[in-house]
């Protein structure tokens, strides 16, 4: 990671806890300049203050990435407080646990305004940075924006909008050395999944998964690292999301019956 990241400016949404806060922490740590964003002020304040006790380097912007103007002013944060950018990661993001029968409709609203719209307004300002760096844009994704999760409607779909957006930024700048990489965890432990959003768009305050099988933070950080280095397009971490990747393409039937299956199995399942 030192040699990939130390000097680099380094932009985080969602950056107040769960991987966002790990990424943070371990980048600064090998020598980055990150620059945080998130809604919880009093958090990114502190988290900047433990970066700096620690010899780090590190800015902050309250941000709402539902709103236009938030993710301008932190890319504008950044190139005030560095003087460009090297690295933009797309991280804040909000889940769901529902099935579509039952489902508000504003709860797909609010996935798309954060997952994808908050990918859209953070790429539209720091582009300009990236293509004068050659750095990366990096969306962070999931399995579920390989193939539909079920239960997770809106949370497959702002996934799918995710990548086919950054899919598209990729070709848009294959002649102005820019990297574009969608990274998907595994089920991860964090905050995410305790502030999912349920059929009526109450946070559902409890994870049906247990965190010991899961990826932490700090795992996720070190691996999109690496893949920032090497410049990979997709960046899947664990086996179940290279099988689907890989499966998908010969058996995508199974793949459906597989992931049906799984997700029946959950206790309190949506599934009747």
């Amino acid at each position: 990671m030192k040699k990939c990241l130390n000097g680099k400016v380094v932009v985080i949404t969602g950056a107040s806890s769960g991987i966002g806060e790990a990424m943070a922490k371990e980048y600064a740590k090998v020598g980055a300049k990150v620059v945080l964003g998130a809604r919880q002020a009093d958090k990114l304040e502190a988290l900047c203050k433990e970066i700096e006790a620690a010899g780090g380097k590190a800015a902050w912007v309250a941000t709402d990435v539902t709103r236009q103007e938030d993710c301008k002013a932190l890319i504008d944060k950044a190139v005030e407080s560095f003087g460009g950018i090297d690295v933009m990661i797309c991280n804040a993001g909000i889940s769901m646990r529902a099935l579509f029968d039952d489902l508000d409709l504003s709860v797909l609203h609010r996935l798309m305004d954060v997952n994808f719209w908050g990918t859209v307004y953070c790429t539209k300002y720091a582009l300009p940075y990236l293509q004068k760096s050659k750095g990366s844009l990096v969306g962070i994704s999931s399995v579920a924006g390989i193939h539909g999760l079920p239960g997770r409607t809106g949370y497959s779909a702002s996934k799918f909008a995710m990548t086919g957006f950054l899919e598209t930024i990729r070709i848009e700048n294959l002649k102005k050395g820019l990297h574009v990489m969608v990274a998907c965890p595994g089920f991860t432990a964090s905050n995410v999944r305790f502030s999912a959003l349920t059929a009526d768009g109450s946070q559902q305050g409890a994870t049906p998964r247990k965190e010991e099988n899961m990826m932490t933070p700090e795992e996720v950080a070190r691996i999109v690292a690496r893949g920032i280095k090497r410049r990979k397009r997709l960046c899947l971490m664990e086996a179940e999301g290279r099988a689907t990747h890989f499966v998908k393409k010969f058996a995508p039937a199974l793949v459906d019956k597989l992931f049906y299956w799984v997700m029946s199995k959950e206790p309190d399942s949506p599934f009747k």
